[in-house]
């Protein structure tokens, strides 16, 4: 991997800029700010910067269920078991329900998880504006709904007490101000995002609005490629990606890992090497993506997300609930892995576990 122009020198220059300050700049400037965004976002603090206080757990028991998109998505699972974890400490009841992938099981789910009567509900992976029925039942019901990936905001938004995720708009940033350092300023980016996820569709957007940005660079094409798509297809994709663009494409940016799990693939592959492209993702941290980067095939880099930290967060917001206290609305700041930061927080694990002291912090707040 190359970092062309890394300067942590400039970091300081920049603590607090949102990616609407490059806009209309010189594209040395732009490449300097740039520069300087990748550098703090590799360097994760080890510091608790979330809730330092709230309510105690509750003396009663509480029953959680968790929906769940799909438990074999590792971003899905390591969030549950997170949270299961997080929730034995508690004392609290979690019942489990998988809808295997499949939107179709989504209303279906949320009915059974209400008719279980329990405390509160966590929707994880599901957007909580598709179940507008089953979300109405459970405010009828008093049921605190808390999401994760359940909204493209976060904190309190579409009838969830919370919703739970990293800020895809800030993810997005960081991956795409990545592409433009490793160019030295001359990206030529394909993005590809998925049409039937809003969530999706905010980061391919900000990626979108940040390489257009930059004078130098060029946003070749944003394709909308659903997430059920078949690896079988990338290559004949790619192919007629790389005939249409020529050398002007250097970077392909997937909204998540699972689209450089496409790229992966030998004859997927193949064409990325004869291409000369270089492929980054914008959010998750799968298993996949942490050994493609430190093995230096396909993928150059990922921001992910902290997901047994998150799934502790979930059951703290839900005793928020519970207790009649606000949510903390908490985000953990974006985190971007390369291969030279990779054997920290987690990496050798091959997933982002902060080294904050979350689940002390946590405990604190519980009395636990």
């Amino acid at each position: 991997m190359k970092l062309t122009h890394f300067n942590f020198v400039t970091v300081a220059l920049v603590f607090g800029l949102v990616s609407s300050a490059f806009a209309q700049e010189d594209p040395t400037l732009f490449l300097n700010r740039a520069n300087a965004r990748v550098a703090k976002a590799m360097a994760f603090k080890t510091s608790w910067d979330g809730p330092t206080s709230g309510p105690k757990i509750a003396a009663q028991k509480k029953s959680i269920v968790l929906i769940a998109s799909n438990l074999k998505n590792n971003s899905v699972l390591r969030v549950a078991n997170g949270l299961k974890e997080a929730a034995a400490v508690a004392g609290w009841d979690v019942f489990v329900i998988d809808c295997w992938g499949v939107n179709s099981k989504h209303a279906e789910a949320f009915s059974r998880a209400l008719a279980l009567k329990p405390n509160g509900i966590v929707l994880a992976g599901i957007d909580a504006n598709e179940q507008p029925k089953e979300m109405n039942a459970a405010h009828t019901q008093s049921v605190p709904v808390v999401g994760w990936h359940a909204s493209t905001r976060i904190g309190p938004s579409d009838g969830l007490f919370t919703n739970v995720t990293a800020d895809p708009k800030e993810e997005a940033t960081i991956a795409a101000l990545l592409g433009v350092v490793n160019s030295n300023g001359k990206a030529g980016v394909v993005v590809f995002t998925d049409p039937n996820s809003l969530y999706a569709q905010s980061k391919s957007n900000e990626v979108a609005s940040v390489i257009k940005q930059c004078r130098s660079c060029s946003l070749l094409s944003v394709e909308a490629l659903p997430a059920t798509t078949s690896a079988d297809k990338m290559p004949a994709i790619l192919t007629a990606l790389a005939q249409r663009f020529g050398k002007k494409w250097t970077h392909v940016i997937g909204v998540n890992d699972n689209y450089l799990d496409l790229l992966a693939t030998p004859a997927a592959a193949a064409v990325i090497a004869s291409s000369k492209i270089e492929a980054l993702s914008a959010g998750e941290g799968s298993e996949s993506a942490y050994q493609r980067i430190r093995s230096k095939t396909v993928q150059l880099a990922t921001v992910p997300e902290p997901f047994s930290q998150q799934g502790w967060q979930i059951v703290d917001e839900l005793n928020r609930s519970f207790s009649g206290e606000k949510a903390s609305s908490y985000a953990t700041p974006a985190y971007l892995v390369t291969e030279q930061n990779i054997a920290f927080h987690g990496g050798q694990q091959n997933t982002f576990e902060p080294n904050n002291g979350y689940r002390s912090e946590y405990k604190k707040i519980w009395g636990k």
